[in-house]
């Protein structure tokens, strides 16, 4: 198939597909007497794992060494400790937007329940304490993962 048919079943555009052939991500290409590119079948579903890994947060260079080598050969433990350190790291951004989150859902609700009877200079300060004052409390807090691991040991 040519790029154009390819970009249309991927749904990338065709400057994103010649980018992956120039950086090695996607081989096989033939050349016709006339210059096109003839996309092979493998291509396709290259390109749809490569797009899904990238949706997945993998750089480029996480993608090329998860790829089959020349021999089209998969290295399934590499790959599986790659999808694996990959959920940790999402796991590890998850935590630290549901922080994130908690301190915004503080800050709304110390603007909004602010005592009434503190004069309005003094009330960016009493917010601030109050998100200080829950930090350290977090900071304190056992994660529930450190739970966990401690249970095992």
């Amino acid at each position: 198939m040519r790029i154009g048919e390819l970009a249309k079943r991927t749904g990338l555009a065709t400057s994103r597909i010649r980018f992956y052939e120039k950086s090695g991500l996607i081989n096989g290409i033939e050349r016709k007497e006339n210059g096109y590119r003839e996309y092979g079948p493998e291509a396709l579903w290259m390109l749809e794992i490569i797009a899904s890994a990238q949706s997945a947060g993998f750089s480029l260079d996480e993608i090329r060494s998860l790829l089959p080598d020349a021999q089209d050969t998969w290295q399934h433990d590499a790959l599986v400790d790659s999808l694996q350190r990959k959920v940790g790291e999402i796991e590890q951004l998850q935590a630290r937007l549901a922080q994130n989150k908690a301190q915004l859902l503080m800050a709304i609700d110390s603007i909004k329940n602010r005592p009434e009877e503190l004069a309005c200079a003094d009330r960016p300060l009493w917010v601030l304490n109050r998100l200080r004052m829950q930090s350290t409390q977090a900071q304190r807090a056992p994660s529930v993962a450190g739970d966990r691991t401690r249970a095992k040991d």
